[in-house]
C-alpha cells in the first residue's frame, strides 16, 4: 500500500482503485490505507468516498514495511487486528455526500453513532451480513452503492432463477454453448460486495442456492457447469433488501437467520429539509407517514418521491408538482393524498397531472420565466 502511494506522489486514490491495482480486497485495502493515515504516513481526503495520497513519510514506510509470505495468516484475521487499532474517534468519518456509481449523489444518515456509510464498511470488515428493510423508495439501494465501490447488484424478482445468480449457459457467436458465470460467483471470486436487492421476492429454493457461500463453507458447488466448486476470496459479502409489505415479498426464517444484523430505512425528513424540499410537501409526507403507521393509510411519500417533487417543480413550478404528487399516490390512497396536499400547501383544489389545463392552485410558484396560471400544452 504504502509503495503504490509513494510510487504516485502527485494522485489521490480511492479504496476502490487501489484494491483493484494491488489485487487485495475492498476490506484489507481500506484497513491498510486507514493504518498508515494513523500512523502519518500517508493523508486522507475527499469530502465522499475517501482518498488516499503519499506525504513525507510514506516512502519511508514503504521501505520498511514487513510482508508476510503468501498463506502466512487469514486475510479476515489480520483485518481484524488492524481494526483493534483505530478506536471509534480516531477514524475518519464519511459525511458526504458521496457520489455514487451512476454519478447521483448520497447524503449518509446516522446509524449507531456513525454515518450509515462507515458502518456498513465496518460490518463488511467484520464479515457480517446485512438485511435492510423498509417501503420502496427510502434509499436502500442508494446506500449500498454509496457503502462498496465494488459492488455488484441482483435485482430480485419471482422470475429470478438460480441461474441468475450462479450462472448458465449462453450460446456463442460462434454457434456453440459456454457457461456465462452469474454475479454470485464473481462476487465471490474476485472477493465483491453482492447485494441482493428484493431478496424477499425471490423463491425460498433459488436462494437456497446463496447459502454455502455466506456460511462457515464459504464455497458453493455449480452443478451446471461440471460441479465446479467456487471459492469466496476474502472481502467477498453479502447485502440483501426486503421491502415488508409488498405483494409477494415473504421474509422467509432461513432467510433471516442469515443475515445477523437487520436495519429498518426509513425516510430521513429532516434530511429532506436540509436538501431544501418544499417544507409543506415534507410536512404532507410526516404526516402520511404517521397515518401509515397505524394502519389508516397504505401509502406514504418516501425520499424518493421527495427528491422527485424538487425536480419537478424546478422545471415545471409547483402546481405540476402538487399534482403530480397526487397523482402517484396509489388510487384508494389518492383521495386522502390530495386532502393533505390540498391543507398543507394552501391550495383551493388538486388533481393528478394531465394533459390540458390544470386546476388553479392559489399558492403555487412559477418556473422561472413564466406568468399566469401554469399549464401543459396539448399533444401533437
Amino acid at each position: 500500500m504504502a509503495r503504490l502511494l509513494a510510487d504516485r506522489p502527485a494522485d489521490t486514490l480511492t479504496i476502490g482503485e487501489m484494491a483493484r491495482q494491488l489485487g487485495h480486497s475492498h476490506g484489507a485495502v481500506r484497513n491498510a490505507a486507514l493504518t498508515l493515515v494513523l500512523r502519518g504516513e500517508a493523508d486522507q481526503g475527499g469530502t465522499g468516498q475517501p482518498e488516499f495520497r503519499a506525504n513525507a513519510k510514506t516512502a519511508a514506510a514503504a521501505q520498511s514495511a514487513v510482508i508476510s509470505p503468501p498463506g502466512t495468516h487469514s486475510p479476515r484475521a489480520q483485518a481484524a487486528t488492524a481494526r483493534t487499532t483505530i478506536t471509534a474517534a480516531a477514524t475518519p468519518r464519511q459525511t458526504g455526500p458521496i457520489r455514487r456509481a451512476g454519478g447521483q449523489l448520497y447524503h449518509p444518515r446516522e446509524l449507531a453513532d456513525l454515518p450509515d456509510v462507515e458502518a456498513l464498511n465496518r460490518l463488511r470488515d467484520a464479515d457480517v451480513p446485512v438485511l435492510l428493510y423498509g417501503p420502496p423508495g427510502t434509499g436502500k439501494t442508494s446506500l449500498v452503492e454509496a457503502a462498496f465501490e465494488d459492488l455488484l447488484t441482483v435485482a430480485g424478482d419471482g422470475d429470478t432463477t438460480v441461474g441468475d445468480l450462479i450462472g448458465e449457459y449462453t450460446q456463442a457467436d460462434s454457434g456453440g454453448y459456454v457457461f456465462q458465470y452469474g454475479p454470485l460467483v464473481t462476487a465471490m471470486t474476485e472477493g465483491r460486495a453482492l447485494l441482493i436487492d428484493d431478496a424477499t421476492l425471490i423463491s425460498p429454493k433459488v436462494l437456497a442456492a446463496l447459502y454455502p457461500a455466506m456460511d462457515g463453507r464459504r464455497q458453493i458447488q455449480v452443478k451446471a457447469h461440471k460441479g465446479e466448486t467456487i471459492k469466496a476470496e476474502p472481502g467477498f459479502y453479502v447485502v440483501a433488501g426486503h421491502n415488508p409489505g409488498v405483494h409477494g415479498a415473504v421474509l422467509t426464517e432461513a432467510l433471516a437467520s442469515r443475515f445477523s444484523v437487520q436495519i429498518q430505512i426509513g425516510t430521513d425528513y429532516d434530511l429532506a429539509l436540509a436538501l431544501r424540499i418544499d417544507p409543506r410537501v415534507v410536512r404532507v409526507a410526516r404526516n402520511l407517514a404517521h397515518q401509515v403507521e397505524l394502519g389508516e393509510l397504505g401509502w406514504a411519500p418516501q425520499l424518493r418521491e421527495l427528491l422527485s417533487y424538487q425536480k419537478t417543480e424546478a422545471v415545471l413550478g409547483t402546481n405540476a408538482a402538487l399534482a403530480n404528487l397526487v397523482g402517484i399516490a396509489p388510487v384508494e390512497d389518492r383521495d386522502t393524498v390530495a386532502a393533505a396536499v390540498i391543507k398543507a400547501a394552501g391550495v383551493k383544489k388538486i388533481a393528478p397531472l394531465t394533459l390540458g389545463k390544470q386546476l388553479p392552485v392559489s399558492a403555487a410558484r412559477q418556473p422561472p420565466g413564466s406568468t399566469g396560471s401554469a399549464h401543459r400544452g396539448h399533444a401533437r
